[in-house]
């Protein structure tokens, strides 16, 4: 998977971080999926305002969201994930994680949303949606 990051935002972006957590969704995505991952995810990052702005356009929510997922035009590109990493910071907190396991987790959580689940729809998509999540993001904290 190609990465391509654009940084809206004074927070530095982990770039090696992330790059190795897209190396390992590569590996760990299930088969149905493997041919998605050759496609290039544009990661972008943006303030709370910008953030804000996304969400209520897009979403109808009046606030800034941590992670939200745009597709892509499917042959080039899986997509575009957008994040807000002062959003994450305090996730972070209430979440016992770091800055970064953070971000990993809803990287993954947004990749799975381009990948066509979606916890929204029903109570058995979203067990499935984040049973897989939560599967992922544990083998990638331990593959370190």
């Amino acid at each position: 998977m190609k990465l391509i990051f654009i940084n809206g935002t004074s927070v530095p972006v982990p770039r090696q971080y992330l790059l190795k957590l897209g190396r390992f969704l590569k590996n760990q995505l299930p088969a149905k999926h493997k041919k998605t991952i050759h496609l290039e995810l544009t990661l972008v990052f943006l303030n709370e305002k910008k953030a804000k702005k996304m969400n209520h356009d897009y979403r109808g929510k009046n606030y800034a969201t941590d992670v939200l997922s745009f597709d892509g035009d499917g042959v080039e590109s899986l997509g575009e994930l957008v994040l807000c990493p002062s959003v994450l910071k305090k996730q972070a907190k209430d979440h016992g994680l770091t800055y970064r396991e953070e971000l990993a987790y809803m990287v993954i959580h947004g990749m799975l949303h381009l990948l066509g689940y979606d916890h929204e729809q029903s109570q058995t998509e979203a067990r499935r949606m984040f049973q897989l999540q939560d599967q992922l993001f544990e083998r990638y904290l331990t593959s370190f």
